[in-house]
């Protein structure tokens, strides 16, 4: 049921169901002499660790994926095992990057095998058990694998039953949904901004349920909140599960990671795993935080199916525990690039049994700094896969380049394409580069507009750190910068602080600006204008989440005049209210007067045929009649 992961544990190879991993004679004595109010756990591991020695059952995980298993005799490290934590007191506290016990917040040492959740000891082990509906007494930590032993407790068949036909699942249009008509599945898009092409486009779902997903994966998905599908999900889940590659834009906050990661989840349980270091999905993100984010989203789907690991790979976190876990079977790993090439050259983990393949923010991915990375990761997995890529953006030229990477894809398009999300009021103000920090001040301190915790974008690191210390010292406001200086851990300890709101104002440049779901987030600052309206859409969607109204307020003047056209064009259909200083700018009357140009030029390119030719000539003939 545990999987330890300090390295020093040499781990076998072993069934999802297994029991204690504790290895060696010295491990067993340690167990005896345990102190008795601890008997009630470990008389059960050290049974189980005896029956283990006496079969000779006992292998060793190796430190690649080439290498072999050598027995447990010929191991040095065997006697320096340690004996599995019984208490929580017993526990360090972690170190940075470190995974973290579910219940009490210690070194998370072990995997809960039956949740797949980080615990540090015997003791939060079966409080989490409990919690999790799963019976926490003495057979709950003596399952063995069902194939080896027919007699396990009840209690794990019990746990179980309901994901029993995985393997057998297949997707089948509901027959209420097969049941509507043409006109009627029309009608539903229309009305909710559904734009699906393609050869054979799936029929958009209206309940979760019309899916006939297994009954703990469901029961999941009630438990982490999502009752009903949002439009994203309505059509780019059927398409999903049918195995067609997607290509999908959507809102801010409109619900594309589930989106996407249904069928992953429902991919990965089609077969088992095919080595410790073969996963069967694979998410690529741009950003160690949306990463982070992504994976306990995953795991919340996964929570109780067995044998449904997950691994994350990303920088700014110590690289050997990020090895150790791919050795347990993983099926799903969430990675940023860089990370994720620096392990595949390590030959660490191999990607030639990779089934579904996911870009998340697939118009950054596919950018200059990332593009690279991407292709050379594709280069390690099969042809015979699946793509699934998304964004709330997606420029023409990028899915040019996107559709290179998917076969027949369906695209999805929800709302207007590349458009900010309409739940967002934008506004935008005119301000001169040394007025900012007073206009800044001015929001802050008004009462109609300040809603905290509210997050402020600029454009370089030092404007951050140097920005909020000027807020901090104004306003007397609970103020805190992350950037991409900062450390992994010093990142996720203001994102948790965002999240649980201990924080009244975060100046941030764009690592917060990308899929992060900042769901207590009203209010969104662009101290600076972004460097493109892509951009722009993304950051001003951390303040509209998932149907939330929000508000963004953009700073804007000269210094930005090379987008001017663009905020025009994208901002004014949305009502909002923009500058005068703006509309009136000899910049933008420059731009619009060139891309009229070029409208007129494309226009006047006519096709030459048969009907036409005639009348071509006679407007260009010079001579005079």
């Amino acid at each position: 049921m545990f999987m330890p992961r300090a390295l020093k544990v040499k781990r076998p190879v072993q069934g999802p169901g297994h029991g204690f991993n504790k290895k060696s004679k010295t491990d067993q004595e340690d167990c005896d002499q345990t102190n008795p109010q601890a008997s009630s756990f470990q008389e059960d591991a050290c049974e189980d660790t005896r029956t283990q020695s006496d079969t000779g059952e006992h292998l060793t995980e190796s430190a690649t994926c080439d290498s072999g298993a050598p027995s447990s005799s010929d191991n040095e490290d065997e006697d320096e095992e340690d004996p599995v934590k019984s208490f929580k007191k017993s526990q360090r506290w972690p170190e940075p990057g470190e995974p973290v016990c579910v219940m009490c917040g210690r070194y998370g040492e072990y995997i809960c095998d039956a949740t797949d959740n980080d615990v540090c000891s015997l003791e939060c082990k079966a409080s989490h058990l409990l919690q999790m509906g799963i019976r926490a007494g003495d057979d709950a930590f003596d399952v063995k694998d069902g194939n080896a032993d027919k007699g396990s407790s009840k209690s794990h068949h019990s746990a179980f039953n309901a994901v029993g036909n995985e393997a057998s699942y297949s997707y089948r249009e509901d027959p209420f949904i097969s049941g509507l008509t043409d006109d009627q599945v029309e009608r539903i898009r229309s009305e909710l901004g559904i734009k699906a092409e393609g050869n054979d486009v799936r029929r958009p779902i209206v309940e979760f349920e019309h899916c006939g997903f297994p009954s703990l994966l469901s029961s999941n998905l009630r438990k982490a909140g999502y009752e009903a599908p949002t439009p994203v999900q309505m059509q780019m889940v059927p398409i999903g599960l049918s195995g067609r590659d997607v290509i999908a834009s959507a809102d801010t906050g409109s619900g594309k990671t589930i989106a996407f990661l249904l069928p992953v989840v429902v991919k990965a349980l089609e077969k088992a795993v095919q080595g410790v270091c073969s996963p069967l999905a694979l998410i690529l993100t741009p950003t160690r935080e949306l990463a982070i984010q992504i994976e306990r989203q995953a795991k919340e789907l996964v929570m109780g199916i067995p044998n449904m690991r997950t691994a994350l790979l990303v920088g700014g976190m110590p690289l050997p525990p990020q090895l150790h876990r791919l050795k347990s079977s993983i099926k799903i790993v969430i990675a940023t690039p860089g990370r994720l090439i620096e392990i595949l050259k390590q030959k660490a983990v191999q990607l030639d049994k990779v089934k579904i393949l996911v870009v998340d923010e697939v118009d950054t991915m596919l950018k200059m700094g990332f593009q690279q990375q991407v292709l050379e990761v594709l280069e390690h997995v099969t042809e015979e896969h699946q793509t699934l890529l998304a964004s709330a953006t997606i420029p023409a030229g990028t899915e040019e380049l996107a559709a290179r990477l998917v076969h027949d894809p369906v695209r999805i398009a929800i709302g207007e394409k590349n458009q900010p999300c309409a739940n967002i009021r934008q506004i935008l103000l005119w301000v001169e580069e040394p007025s900012k920090k007073k206009k800044l001040f001015e929001i802050l301190n008004d009462n109609k507009l300040f809603q905290p915790p509210v997050v402020v974008f600029v454009d370089c690191k030092l404007g951050a750190d140097l920005l909020c210390e000027a807020v901090a010292k104004v306003t007397g406001l609970t103020t805190v910068a992350i950037h991409s200086d900062k450390t992994q851990r010093e990142r996720n300890r203001i994102l948790k602080g965002l999240l649980d709101g201990n924080f009244e104002v975060v100046i941030s440049t764009g690592v917060l600006g990308r899929g992060l779901d900042l769901v207590n987030v009203r209010l969104v600052v662009n101290f600076d204008m972004p460097n493109t309206m892509d951009e722009y859409v993304h950051q001003v969607g951390r303040a509209g989440r998932l149907g939330h109204r929000g508000t963004a307020i953009t700073f804007l003047n000269n210094n930005n005049k090379r987008l001017f056209l663009e905020v025009v064009n994208r901002v004014k259909p949305t009502g909002s209210i923009l500058p005068p200083q703006l509309l009136n700018s000899p910049y933008l009357y420059e731009q619009q007067k060139r891309e009229s140009q070029k409208t007129k030029m494309r226009t006047d390119d006519t096709l030459v045929t048969t009907n036409n030719l005639l009348d071509i000539i006679k407007k260009h003939d010079r001579r005079k009649k």
